[in-house]
């Protein structure tokens, strides 16, 4: 691993922690909003609870004002006072107003906001005496109006919602960390198979390119390696063509260069102008079957590498069989071979490749050129395309064969032309075309009619 991977890897996060992020950031932020919700909820009903005492301790008082002719008393000592008005955590404070505001017992100054019209009594909050004070004024009906006020310190109630806070946080806090080392050793033990297909990769020759094996823990780890697996199947087929087609470059073309090598070497050892003209043209013609083993030599590597994609697209075959004709025509004319076609005037479409539908055209009908008789005719009837020749034509026994790569029949040995590699090449472009290749006679006097049926669009 160079620098370069290494330091993206040491900047990149590790899964585990963005899924965890992804899962205890939202997971902690809904506890948090509940949790205030329920603060608020809590402190709203506590605040009610403290709040109806408070209330309770005025209608107490109230109770115990009597109203006269001409004034109201307060019944109450300031012992028994004390005893209604006792508190163990909060000081409390009050106040007995007549309807002037003038004070008739208790704590002088002591003053509220009063009740709205048509209430009887008011929560407010109020400072007396340097202290924040939660207080309630109990209006008392006329005909002798007064008022009572009572006041206390908030601490009980600030205490509880704090008691409140920490009970309801501390609990979700030690749960949220239970969760995330849970989530965290969950994560880390459904990821090892990811590690260990990662750790079998890193430790793999770079020409090693045998399926890994896969772990089936999850779907998304087996689709993973079912994909890394395809991938390394199509590698080691390209790998494999490669090696095949270098092979078969290094060994075929020994033969002609060498050949063609000789030639020149005795053409420059002679002085005679005929000789030189007869070497120059026996090394044209050698070089003329070297390419044309090369040309088939990578028509058949196109053939392996399209296995791993092929492009199609709609084609007239009427189309590109009459190109192939008049590709060959001068040929054909030059070897005085009838060179025609039938059925071109209707047209026929068919999903394909043009590249390869060509390849097939070319090789039957160089082959038919080589090996066939005088008359070669192209045939299409619908999605059907034939070449057909009036030539020996091929046993049954030997077509199989002769569809294997550097197969020759005896006429083509006997010629001396050709690798064995035309019909392995056409073989090769109908199946990746799903179309179907088929051998037949010609006719009852012989010849061979080679047709290839497209499947339908």
């Amino acid at each position: 691993m160079n620098a370069r991977a290494t330091a993206g890897a040491a900047a990149a996060p590790s899964l585990t922690a963005r899924v965890l992020r992804r899962v205890l950031l939202p997971l902690a932020l809904t506890w948090l909003v509940g949790t205030a919700v329920a603060l608020v909820v809590a402190n709203y009903f506590t605040e009610q609870a403290f709040d109806r005492g408070m209330l309770d301790d005025a209608y107490a008082v109230s109770a115990n004002v009597q109203a006269g002719e001409r004034d109201i008393e307060l019944l109450l000592s300031p012992r028994e006072v004390n005893s209604v008005l006792f508190d163990q955590s909060e000081t409390v404070f009050f106040a007995v107003l007549r309807p002037d505001g003038s004070l008739l017992a208790g704590h002088a100054g002591l003053q509220a906001p009063q009740p709205e019209e048509g209430a009887r009594y008011r929560f407010s909050r109020v400072t007396y005496q340097g202290k924040d004070l939660r207080a309630v004024v109990l209006n008392h009906d006329a005909p002798n109006a007064y008022r009572v006020v009572i006041a206390q310190t908030t601490r009980a109630r600030a205490v509880l919602v704090e008691r409140l806070l920490i009970y309801s946080l501390a609990p979700q806090f030690v749960l949220l960390a239970l969760l995330a080392t849970w989530l965290w050793r969950g994560i880390q033990r459904e990821l090892q198979p990811l590690g260990e297909l990662r750790q079998t990769l890193e430790q793999r020759n770079a020409h090693d390119l045998a399926p890994v094996p896969v772990a089936r823990s999850s779907r998304e780890l087996e689709q993973l390696g079912d994909t890394l697996n395809a991938l390394l199947e199509r590698l080691a087929q390209s790998a494999s063509a490669q090696r095949e087609f270098a092979g078969n470059v290094a060994h075929e073309l020994r033969t002609p260069l060498a050949g063609i090598r000789a030639l020149a070497d005795y053409g420059l050892a002679q002085h005679s102008p005929s000789v030189w003209r007869e070497q120059l043209e026996s090394i044209a013609v050698s070089q003329a079957r070297a390419s044309h083993l090369v040309d088939q030599l990578l028509a058949l590597a196109l053939a392996d590498e399209g296995r791993t994609g092929l492009q199609r697209e709609a084609l007239r075959l009427d189309e590109l069989a009459q190109q192939a004709v008049l590709r060959h025509l001068a040929r054909a004319d030059a070897q005085g071979v009838d060179l025609g076609a039938l059925g071109l005037d209707e047209a026929v479409t068919v999903e394909a490749n043009a590249a390869l539908v060509e390849g097939i055209l070319d090789n039957l009908i160089d082959n038919a050129l080589r090996y066939g008789g005088r008359t070669i005719t192209i045939e299409l009837a619908g999605r059907t395309l034939a070449v057909v020749d009036d030539g020996p034509g091929i046993p049954p026994e030997a077509q199989r064969d002769l569809m294997q790569r550097w197969a020759q029949g005896p006429a083509g040995q006997k010629l001396g032309q050709g690798a064995g590699l035309g019909l392995a090449i056409v073989a090769r472009y109908a199946k990746l075309l799903d179309a179907e290749l088929a051998f037949a006679k010609a006719s009852d006097e012989g010849g061979l009619r080679v047709s290839v049926a497209f499947p339908p669009a």
